[in-house]
């Protein structure tokens, strides 16, 4: 069972780097943030795979409900300040703006 959730934690893995991509190019903010909360969320079920690997599923729940919250706070933290800032706007021209 264990070897079950090593290849799933890899496939996840292998998942966030189309959203990596999506970090560097753009082209808007929201696009960036969108992809940050992606990576948050597969990092999420990870720490639950990672606590059924160690077989200490109750405290790695603990931590991915936990870093969740934090993820799913701080988007919309920054999804806020950006609508408020520049809404709809490439990030390249407010870089240009700079």
């Amino acid at each position: 069972m264990e070897l079950f959730f090593e290849y799933a934690g890899i496939v996840l893995l292998a998942m966030m780097l189309p959203m990596l991509y999506r970090i560097v190019v753009g082209p808007t903010a929201i696009d960036r943030i969108v992809a940050v909360n992606v990576i948050g969320t597969k990092t999420t079920v990870l720490l639950v795979f990672i606590g059924m690997i160690f077989g200490r599923v109750e405290m790695f729940v603990d931590f991915a409900l936990t870093y969740a919250l934090l993820n799913f706070i701080g988007s919309l933290a920054a999804a806020r300040y950006l609508d408020r800032v520049h809404p709809n706007q490439p990030i390249s021209s407010i870089e240009a703006e700079k």
